[in-house]
């Protein structure tokens, strides 16, 4: 009996050391800076997603094509070619042209030429919207390095928990065990022995669910990581409590100058003022040369024919205002989205960092009270039922206070890591 109660306490304390220990690890390695810096298994998970995450590959390759379209813009229209038969007599072509000076064969050319200034704004306008892809395609770099981060550390608390999980059963196994030799010699109960089966048996659920959300959450990694489904699992290391030593003031400052999201909103805003700049030169003609060679027939004088126009904007209040009172509510609106987004932004960074702050407390406390509380719990109960003074269901009750108390710590240490990953999200420089 003595043995088998021993061996529980000697198979929990690895844990609780471990436990410990990456607490000590964290209060010694605590970062610098920004406070957040990828787990080294984590970092080569995202250099890995920036390379074949389809959604990334697919934002890139519509950037490029957006970069293709300045130059187009920037291109007069194609001119065109004009071949003009002139019949006299028969409306055949070719008639006439051995007996009248009038019949002919036109080879010509005609181009249009946009107001001076027209092509330049179409081409800063395109411009624009290469930039807006561009930017675009940093945010999903961001999107993705986000859910990366936070599908890692969820993942590493599914490992974790599933770990200490697995303890807990074997140490109830061994305290079942005990509990039984003590019901041999007349010391225990049967309610002991049903009690001790009842709580492993809850055990065993949390390990089945615990293990689907361990796979569901390697599946949707691998699709970050545009990995095959049925490729290995990922598995996580150790992790540590990142130290955000950035105030509000700092955070909003950062978030202003570093949003994505904000990125796309100002070349947005941007491309809108050139929008409105393009449609106001809509009140402005385009013009239109051409030239034409007429061919008479043998011995008659050819003909030569130059030819001039411009367009006349006759119908602006239909067409031309119109386009004007929508582009400047289009620009309007872009201005305002940008203001939006701004809020936005700094209120999501904001909560982020009182999370952070939260739970740095909470895993302070779990350090330096609940989980030291907990050991201590449970050896004073191992300690009474070995004297007789304390009853079987005392300890089993100690041993899974202390599984509770290591589940809800490492469930701190992960949402304090996703807080942290997402102030890393609106501040890190893109990659």
């Amino acid at each position: 009996m003595s043995y088998g109660l021993r061996s529980v306490l000697n198979h929990l304390a690895p844990a609780f050391a471990a436990t410990v220990l990456v607490a000590a690890a964290a209060q010694a390695q605590q970062r610098s800076g920004s406070g957040y810096q990828d787990p080294p298994r984590l970092k080569k998970l995202i250099d890995e997603a920036m390379v074949r995450n389809p959604r990334i590959i697919a934002a890139r390759l519509h950037w490029q094509a957006q970069a293709r379209v300045p130059i187009q813009a920037a291109t007069l229209p194609d001119p065109q070619l004009t071949f003009q038969p002139f019949s006299v007599g028969s409306p055949l072509p070719g008639a006439g042209l051995q007996t009248s000076d009038f019949a002919y064969n036109g080879f010509g050319f005609s181009q249009t030429i946009p107001y001076p200034g027209k092509l330049r704004l179409s081409s800063k306008i395109a411009q624009d919207d290469a930039q807006y892809a561009a930017a675009q395609a940093g945010q999903v770099r961001r999107e993705v390095r986000e859910r990366i981060r936070e599908l890692y550390f969820e993942l590493f608390y599914h490992e974790k928990l599933f770990a200490v999980l697995n303890l807990t059963r074997e140490n109830l196994d061994q305290a079942g065990q005990a509990a039984q030799n003590q019901y041999r010699v007349g010391r225990g109960s049967q309610h002991d022995l049903i009690a001790a089966q009842l709580k492993q048996t809850a055990i065993l659920k949390d390990l089945a669910m615990h293990h689907q959300d361990e796979h569901q959450l390697n599946l949707e990694l691998k699709a970050q990581l545009g990995r095959d489904m049925d490729s290995a699992d990922i598995e996580t290391g150790e992790v540590t409590p990142s130290h955000v030593e950035l105030t509000s003031g700092q955070l909003r400052q950062l978030v202003l100058a570093r949003a994505p999201q904000l990125r796309t909103l100002r070349v947005a805003v941007q491309s809108g003022g050139d929008k409105l700049k393009l449609a106001r030169e809509g009140y402005l003609p385009d013009f239109s040369v051409g030239y034409m060679y007429q061919k008479t027939g043998p011995g008659l004088r050819d003909y030569y024919m130059l030819s001039l126009g411009a367009t006349v904007p006759l119908y602006f209040w239909r067409k031309q205002a119109p386009a004007v009172q929508q582009a400047a509510l289009e620009a309007q609106s872009a201005r305002q989205q940008e203001t939006s987004g701004e809020l936005e932004a700094m209120s999501a960074a904001e909560s982020a960092l009182a999370a952070v702050r939260a739970a740095d407390r909470i895993l302070k406390i779990y350090r330096e009270g609940l989980l030291p509380q907990g050991r201590t719990s449970l050896e004073s109960a191992f300690a009474a039922y070995q004297v007789g003074s304390a009853d079987f269901q005392t300890l089993v009750s100690s041993l899974l206070d202390l599984y509770q108390l290591q589940q809800e710590y490492y469930r701190a240490l992960a949402d304090h890591e996703i807080a942290a990953a997402k102030i890393e999200q609106f501040i890190e420089e893109d990659k």
